[in-house]
């Protein structure tokens, strides 16, 4: 699902225009974003946890040429752990 389907969709449930409805979905996205800079942790109770953790600088090898050693730089990364129900509806369709 692109973010547009997702406005189109809200729109049409609600009955709300889609440039109000864009707006929304973009602003949450850019706060969420915003507070993942800042190293917070984003939190939605049933859904997931965003939350960004440094990844250590490591040696790692070319695999074009496996001889070749280069060095990885430490960076972050943004981790997302489901939530419970999130899970739950996941591993049962799953089946």
């Amino acid at each position: 699902m692109t973010k547009r389907e997702l406005v189109m969709r809200i729109a049409k449930e609600t009955g709300l225009n889609q440039q109000d409805v864009y707006a929304v979905v973009q602003k949450t996205l850019d706060y969420i974003v915003e507070s993942l800079v800042r190293g917070e942790k984003v939190e939605f109770r049933n859904f997931g946890v965003f939350e960004v953790q440094e990844r250590k600088a490591r040696i790692g090898r070319n695999p074009n040429h496996p001889s070749q050693v280069v060095t990885i730089p430490q960076r972050r990364v943004v981790k997302f752990k489901p939530g419970r129900i999130m899970r739950r509806d996941i591993t049962k369709t799953a089946r």
